[in-house]
């Protein structure tokens, strides 16, 4: 190979060579064949910026919005203007990016530190109609490092002191920064080249804040209209109130209590939070004992639904309640009858995998005092057996019922809607890296499962990660749309869990190498992982949701 020149293959296609340091983006077109433009590059299975330099022979690929890394840049992108713009119009505001919404994020806005009457529809619509400005004149965002005390002197002097909390247990040399007309910000992953590319989006009121509503990546021509979740919504206020209450709202502050050795009394409060909020449940079911006979849990994977329907039991107990468990997966209708997916592989997660009717004859039955004799499916010949396990409800006894379809109506179909208690579980974290950088709910749902798969089923973590786009998609088709249907929801995220999960999840992603595609998403995530300190897992008690994964726990499962 030439000393001066270095070999890059763009997309498949033959060959090409050109000089150490080029950048990336020069080599490419304006915009993709469906006309969005390029927005980052996968050079060696590594998400990188349009500027990134080129110094070792490479395979490129070209990302636009469609593409689910190119999607999440130009989430991430749109983010990043819209800080810049609250920045330029209300400097001294209290501002946030919160949490998900639909396909959008909601965003917290205080016009000083002083009053709470969050922001009205005018201030939205100035914040717009500046960032669309920015989009007309196409202006660039620039990735450069700087100094580490330049670093701190610029994000002292733009106000942006929750940066400087990252930067508290940190100490390189340098700092990578996004920079347009001089807002600065950390570099978390590449950001689109020129705010040119940001045309898709929306700023909708939503009091006390906003929503920040995106285009979906199915259809990325188009901004998704708004959907409201009021009951998604305030399940996420009720526990970013925790997080208030706690004083624990960003990682910085986390780093902080675990540096401070404060940890195992912040593990021991945000555990009496949760076991209040299943205590609550258990009493709002109580109340109703006279009708509800079948408690209903759904929620996606890796939510904690079978810790929470072991904690949930142990409270119905206190309330003279006597829980029996049922598993929907014992009611598959088998390999023969199993509906198959668009590619012809068996879908477990249909709806109609589960023998509806036999199901719900056996909760009639159940609820009106008569005896079943119930099957079990056998995962091993792919069919059910009856093995004479009979069951019969005393009056004092209720069903719980956990599985991915639990909300829906469908499930259970025959069954009297007094009859019924429904229970929604997610993983919603509160916690941001900073005012501008939130965390993906979804990524703790996943670091959750990388170290359960690994410790207990034997997967690697690349064999998680090749897995997660299906269940991803499982999850939209069969328990998003059902939110709505639950008479109670519960957030199983632990504000502390990602720095315990950190040194369990780190050596996993190192052993996913940059040869497979799934290499971009562990670099993705070992990158976002160096914000957190690491904390011990001794401190976790046995009956915490988080034992589900990291293993100890004192439920059997």
């Amino acid at each position: 190979m030439s000393l001066t020149n270095i070999t890059v293959r763009i997309g498949g296609q033959a060959p090409m060579t050109c000089a150490p340091g080029t950048a990336v983006g020069t080599l490419a077109g304006k915009t993709a064949a469906d006309g969005l433009p390029f927005i980052a590059a996968l050079v060696n299975n590594d998400v990188c910026s349009m500027s990134y330099p080129l110094t070792v022979n490479a395979d490129v690929r070209f990302l636009t919005m469609a593409d689910p890394h190119g999607w999440r840049i130009y989430r991430n992108s749109l983010c990043f203007l819209l800080a810049k713009v609250v920045n330029e119009l209300h400097p001294k505001a209290q501002f946030s990016i919160e949490h998900s919404l639909g396909v959008g994020l909601y965003c917290s806005f205080n016009a000083s530190t002083t009053n709470g009457n969050g922001i009205g529809r005018d201030a939205v619509a100035a914040i717009e109609r500046r960032m669309k400005d920015l989009v007309e004149h196409d202006v660039p965002i620039h990735r450069h490092k700087m100094a580490y005390m330049d670093a701190v002197r610029a994000f002292k002097d733009s106000g942006q002191m929750d940066k400087l909390n990252i930067l508290k247990f940190r100490n390189p040399p340098r700092i990578v920064i996004h920079e347009c007309e001089r807002f600065v910000d950390f570099a978390h992953g590449p950001l689109a080249p020129g705010t040119g590319s940001l045309r898709q989006f929306a700023l909708v009121p939503y009091p006390p804040g906003f929503v920040l509503q995106f285009a979906p990546r199915e259809a990325p021509g188009t901004v998704a209209p708004f959907e409201d979740q009021p009951h998604l919504f305030r399940i996420l206020q009720e526990h970013k109130e925790w997080g208030r209450i706690l004083g624990v709202t960003t990682v910085g502050r986390l780093n902080e209590i675990i540096s401070d050795g404060k940890f195992e009394e912040f593990v021991q409060t945000a555990e009496a939070l949760h076991e209040k909020k299943v205590a609550g449940i258990a009493d709002q079911i109580a109340e109703k004992r006279k009708s509800v006979r079948c408690i209903l849990i759904a929620g996606p994977s890796s939510a904690g639904k079978t810790t929470f329907a072991k904690r949930l039991s142990v409270q119905l107990l206190v309330n003279g309640l006597r829980p029996v468990v049922i598993s929907t997966d014992d009611y598959f209708v088998g390999e023969q009858k199993n509906p198959r997916d668009e590619e012809g592989k068996l879908d477990y997660e249909h709806l109609e995998a589960v023998d509806i009717a036999l199901f719900n004859k056996h909760l009639l039955s159940l609820i009106r005092g008569a005896t079943i004799e119930r099957p079990t499916f056998n995962f091993t010949t792919k069919e059910p057996e009856y093995r004479g396990n009979t069951l019969k409800l005393d009056e004092d006894q209720v069903l719980i019922i956990e599985g991915i379809h639990g909300l829906n109506p469908k499930l259970t179909h025959m069954v009297p809607a007094k009859n019924k208690f429904k229970v929604y579980i997610s993983a919603l974290t509160q916690l941001n890296v900073d005012a501008n950088n939130r965390i993906s709910t979804t990524d703790n749902r996943l670091m959750r499962r990388m170290v359960r798969d690994h410790r207990f089923r034997g997967h690697s973590a690349l064999e998680t990660l090749r897995m997660w786009p299906s269940v991803r998609r499982g999850e939209k088709r069969w328990i998003f749309p059902f939110q709505r249907e639950a008479d109670a929801t519960f957030n199983s995220a632990l504000d502390y869990e990602l720095a315990v999960l950190k040194p369990l999840v780190e050596p996993l992603l190192m052993q996913i190498k940059p040869d497979v595609a799934e290499y971009a998403e562990s670099r993705r995530l070992t990158e976002f992982l160096l914000n957190f300190l690491p904390a011990p897992s001794r401190v976790v008690p046995g009956t915490s949701i988080l034992r589900e994964y990291i293993g100890g726990s004192t439920f059997h499962y």
